[in-house]
């Protein structure tokens, strides 16, 4: 008999696929501006509602070979794919930070994040409705998780200088994460703004820049720092590699949300900086 932490993650991951597969409906209608609601889950060719039996996820992709039961179209290997990528994203954050409010509140920010990635991979547009009200939720969780009393008493006695004031941050988790919005999105549009009067064209979308806000909501002040480091490096090397690959072609755009996703992920996972110490 399977152990009852094994039973727990087992069904972390069905439920994470359950979730993945919402996030495709939220991926594929949210640039069109359509409802996440209305109309259930239909077929994108012949527009037909998908039965139950064969809307399981992962498994009805398999079973039906990977085209519709009605018009017999393809469909496309990304919805398993995410369905899988976030079922896997459950397990992994059960694993680290175990049942617990911790857990809720940053797989609420893994799908946001993966949302934003797709959308952005495809359509090279970060979602409005997604940065927005997920600033005011980290904000929200990390005002609710502040000791208010021991942080008057920090603030009472504190003494100005660049060190104590970052302690502070480290201390108070609601001013670590209002810190984290005003660090992550300063950041990213004081290079936008940069980049714009010396090269006299836009390199980087204000997307990125409310991308950068939310991470800097649920991380903070730390998080921003690291995640600008990492999506630096992996945007370099994914640019270089298309550089060459299109024999020195300096106008193709790539999105960079992905990049900022993906180095905000490995920081929940890993803490950052603190895997090189």
């Amino acid at each position: 008999m399977p152990s009852e932490v094994t039973l727990l993650y087992i069904f972390s991951f069905i439920f994470g696929s359950i979730i993945g597969s919402f996030l495709n409906v939220c991926i594929y209608r949210l640039p069109k501006e359509e409802s996440i609601v209305y109309p259930g889950s239909h077929c994108t060719s012949c527009k037909r509602s998908i039965n139950f039996y064969h809307n399981i996820p992962i498994l009805s992709y398999i079973f039906l070979k990977g085209r519709c039961s009605y018009c017999n179209s393809k469909i496309p290997f990304i919805y398993p794919t995410i369905e899988t990528l976030t079922g896997l994203l459950f397990v992994a954050t059960l694993w680290r930070f175990g049942l617990g409010p911790d857990t809720i509140f940053y797989l609420v920010f893994i799908c946001g994040l993966i949302v934003i990635t797709f959308v952005d991979l495809k359509h090279m547009i970060i979602p409005n409705v997604i940065t927005y009200p997920g600033i005011i939720v980290g904000i929200l969780y990390n005002a609710l998780i502040t000791n208010w009393h021991n942080s008057l008493e920090s603030v009472n006695s504190f003494s100005f200088g660049i060190l104590n004031f970052f302690e502070l941050l480290n201390e108070i988790p609601i001013l670590d994460s209002l810190f984290g919005v005003i660090l992550g999105g300063g950041i990213l549009l004081l290079i936008a703004y940069t980049y714009e009067i010396i090269k006299k064209r836009q390199g980087m979308g204000m997307g990125d820049v409310k991308l950068l806000a939310l991470i800097g909501a649920f991380l903070g002040w730390q998080g921003v720092f690291f995640v600008i480091f990492l999506s630096s490096i992996l945007g370099s090397v994914v640019g270089l590699s298309i550089i060459i690959a299109r024999r020195g072609d300096l106008k193709y755009a790539f999105p960079f949300g992905p990049f900022l996703s993906i180095a905000a992920i490995i920081y929940i996972f890993t803490g950052g900086f603190k895997i090189f110490l």
